[in-house]
């Protein structure tokens, strides 16, 4: 079992809050520790703005509790009533995420009122609110995660995945099923890395030029997740279309074979361009050399793209979008390859990754 760093900040978020209600003599620290948990984010920036929302949510339940309370008691059904008052007002100010928190301050306020109902309420109030402000200090305290090498360790072990069952099913090596089950986790893992890249994308950067330097960096790791998901795109119709091609004439199954392995390679070698394993030459000499197999292919596709036979028609227009996302892969490719040897080549002093050379786990 492997314990992430939000699991752990968690944690110890629920730890400093209830010590610190212990040491206020709060009468219900517990709820200092509900809150702290909702409040507990991946990054600094999320935790600053999850904050602001909440404080605002805290006052909606905290109001809403109050005036209720005043105006009908503190019976379960306006306990039921006011929940009801204070989700709609969340959903109508769009602050959805932290409808949790405000209802744990309703209960909290109405669940057992003293004599003194509104002192009573401003100490539970105030409890919440030391929940929230203990996550935001266990947050600011905290290393962030390198979302930077979380996020390229992703896409290599993704594409490496993907390249893997594209070798597989080009030489009819993979197993149906399993390929359709593992196709599936690789969609789980693109919508991953773009996450991780929406975190990368909010750590905030002080200084002028590392803000130039972030802005070149995100467009280099939006392209390469752009061209893994066509990489997954071009192994979901191979796999979609596998009984479709193996009717096609040889020849022609040789060559989108060739053309297929060809790119795999190249982006294999992208890759290693990336972190700075692969010298950086003005011209790229894999899509000039190697990869010439495009426009035939697209000839070779027309020749057979007509016959008599109508059954053969309808294998043809089943490998046409096949024939589009291998050109459409082969462009993000040689895009992503003139990024990365422009940025290397014009900006090699100051924009290194920060990445650490060390595998890194999900």
């Amino acid at each position: 079992m492997k314990l992430g760093a939000r699991i752990l900040k968690t944690g110890i978020a629920i730890t400093l809050s209830l010590l610190l209600g212990e040491f206020l003599s709060l009468p219900s620290p517990i709820f200092a520790a509900i809150a702290a948990v909702f409040a507990i984010q991946p990054s600094i920036y999320r935790s600053y703005l999850t904050i602001l929302e909440q404080i605002q949510a805290n006052v909606i339940g905290a109001a809403s509790a109050v005036c209720f309370g005043l105006i009908f008691g503190t019976h379960p059904i306006i306990i039921g009533f006011t929940a009801v008052v204070v989700i709609a007002v969340n959903l109508k100010l769009r602050i959805n995420n932290t409808i949790g928190l405000a209802l744990v301050t309703v209960i909290a306020i109405m669940e057992n009122p003293g004599d003194n109902f509104v002192e009573y309420a401003l100490i539970r109030f105030g409890t919440v609110l030391l929940g929230v402000f203990s996550a935001f200090i266990v947050n600011l305290i905290f290393i962030p995660p390198k979302y930077e090498t979380k996020l390229y360790y992703k896409i290599v072990s993704t594409t490496e995945e993907i390249i893997k069952w594209i070798r597989m099913n080009l030489y009819h090596a993979s197993e149906h099923t399993l390929l359709k089950e593992d196709i599936e986790k690789m969609k789980d893992n693109v919508a991953k890395m773009n996450q991780l890249f929406d975190f990368y994308k909010e750590e905030r950067t002080y200084s002028t030029k590392k803000r130039f330097v972030k802005s070149r960096k995100l467009v280099l790791f939006r392209q390469m997740i752009t061209v893994t998901t066509r990489a997954l795109t071009t192994l979901k119709l191979l796999h979609r279309v596998e009984n479709d091609l193996q009717v096609m004439p040889q020849q022609f199954q040789d060559l989108i074979k060739s053309e297929v392995e060809c790119l795999l390679m190249y982006h294999e070698q992208v890759l290693l361009k990336f972190i700075g394993k692969l010298r950086v030459q003005p011209t790229t000499t894999v899509p000039n050399e190697a990869c010439v197999g495009k426009r035939a292919l697209i000839d070779k596709f027309m020749q057979y793209k007509i016959y008599d036979n109508d059954e053969e028609n309808k294998v043809i227009y089943h490998i046409f979008p096949l024939i589009s996302v291998i050109i459409e892969y082969s462009e993000e490719l040689e895009h992503l390859d003139k990024l990365i040897d422009t940025f290397q080549n014009y900006h090699k002093d100051d924009n290194s990754f920060d990445i650490n050379h060390q595998r890194q786990e999900d």
